[in-house]
């Protein structure tokens, strides 16, 4: 079998058929994230964006995917990798992409192409949304002052604080798992998938 050849739709149904409940599951998370970026005409498949934007919907960590068990998860993200070449971007407007064409380095040639391409792609987004010529304000939210009711008090932070502990998670035998959820030693779900970055961002911004 020859995966380089195969289509992505191929490769899934390759990759399924002698794989547990689990494993196709995850491979059908991780291949409608990279169709998205497909359809985004965003050409990143890199292990940490594809791991990042499948953050939550059953798409594991990075780390995971690149470790030995992650073999197919790789080469699904691979195969989408494969079959969506860099647009030729010396037709786009408003952006001269000969200083590309001089990188001496294939590998950072490709890169510039790709954020190029990514970049192009963000302007004609924006394009589509915003009217000409409108002006759009942008406030920074941590420059902002909250008022002292929605602010964390000492025991509140002090609590939240608790809960992300090692202390915490070492005394009920906690863990996390490659999904972000935090499980108990009989593998029973205590913290849904992002408590505990919401965790974090409370304690950050509040």
């Amino acid at each position: 079998m020859r995966r380089e050849s195969m289509t992505p739709d191929e490769l899934l149904k390759q990759l399924k058929s002698n794989s547990s409940r689990k494993i196709q599951t995850t491979l059908d998370a991780i291949y409608k994230v990279c169709s998205e970026q497909r359809e985004r005409s965003i050409d990143d498949y890199s292990i940490a964006t594809i791991a990042r934007l499948g953050a939550g919907h059953g798409v594991p960590a990075a780390q995971s995917i690149r470790n030995k068990s992650g073999e197919k998860y790789r080469a699904l993200i691979k195969s989408f990798e494969d079959s969506s070449p860099v647009k030729d971007l010396s037709k786009g407007k408003g952006h001269s992409q000969d200083w590309i064409d001089e990188i001496a380095n294939p590998k950072h040639k490709l890169l510039a192409k790709i954020q190029a391409s990514e970049l192009n792609a963000a302007e004609k987004k924006l394009r589509e949304i915003i009217p000409p010529n409108q002006r759009i304000d942008v406030y920074d939210h941590k420059s902002l002052s909250l008022d002292s009711e929605h602010k964390l008090t000492g025991l509140e932070r002090t609590a939240l604080e608790y809960l992300i502990s090692d202390k915490f998670m070492n005394k009920w035998k906690f863990k996390e798992s490659d999904y972000g959820e935090v499980l108990d030693s009989e593998g029973n779900v205590v913290f849904k998938v992002a408590t505990i970055d919401a965790l974090k961002k409370a304690l950050r911004f509040l």
